[in-house]
């Protein structure tokens, strides 16, 4: 059986600057993979080319079983089966936590609105945030915003879920837990949970965390 993620001679640059060079990993279901590495280092390009946001220069990413580096693949589809948390959040400013939450269960994945707002009332309820539903981003906190994109991420129950973030030091973090995050990966049954998948990044002097199964330190060229 392949691994959910399989990344092979990976090259990417920006004009003569290369950012990753020959950069191989696997995430097996179930794997947490933590990258570590300085500012520059190419954390954040990495996770974008894994989400299909970056073209690469050279190398195969291959998810689920199949190639979807090639030009040819459906990257909307490819992108439907992951979350990611970006740096800025990327929330509406327009619309309340509770529509951003519902907005891509709805809109891509097909859901009702009554079953969305169910599933988004729940996450917000396991990560601290139900009293904030209609509230709007602009009036919470940064580490509650955070929280709103991790839920935003999760809603539609995607298979491998990246987080360009780091931990946001707020008065809530008790409620950014490993474990809900794990428990809402690719379904909510015993089948799913079977098939979590975390992949973070970390700066190279910050701890890892707990529970994390890989490590991956990428290097200023």
């Amino acid at each position: 059986m392949s691994a959910l993620l399989e990344v092979a001679n990976l090259r990417k640059s920006y004009g003569d600057r290369v950012v990753l060079d020959d950069v191989d990993l696997t995430v097996e279901t179930g794997d947490v993979v933590c990258l570590i590495g300085s500012s520059g280092s190419g954390k954040s390009t990495l996770l974008r080319c894994l989400n299909l946001l970056e073209v690469i220069d050279d190398g195969v990413i291959s998810f689920e079983g199949r190639e979807v580096s090639d030009p040819r693949v459906d990257r909307r589809a490819v992108r439907g089966r992951m979350g990611m948390v970006f740096q800025a959040y990327n929330l509406f400013p327009h619309l309340s936590v509770l529509d951003n939450i519902t907005l891509a269960p709805r809109k891509v994945h097909g859901l009702s609105r009554a079953d969305a707002e169910e599933r988004a009332h729940d996450l917000l309820g396991r990560f601290g945030l139900a009293e904030h539903a209609r509230s709007h981003p602009d009036r919470l906190s940064g580490g509650q915003q955070q929280r709103v994109a991790l839920v935003r991420a999760l809603a539609p129950r995607p298979a491998l879920l990246l987080l360009d973030v780091q931990q946001h030091d707020d008065e809530d973090d008790e409620h950014h837990d490993r474990a809900g995050v794990n428990d809402d990966l690719d379904g909510g049954d015993e089948r799913g949970r079977e098939r979590q998948v975390e992949a973070g990044q970390r700066h190279e002097n910050e701890d890892q965390r707990d529970g994390a199964v890989k490590r991956i330190t990428l290097h200023d060229e």
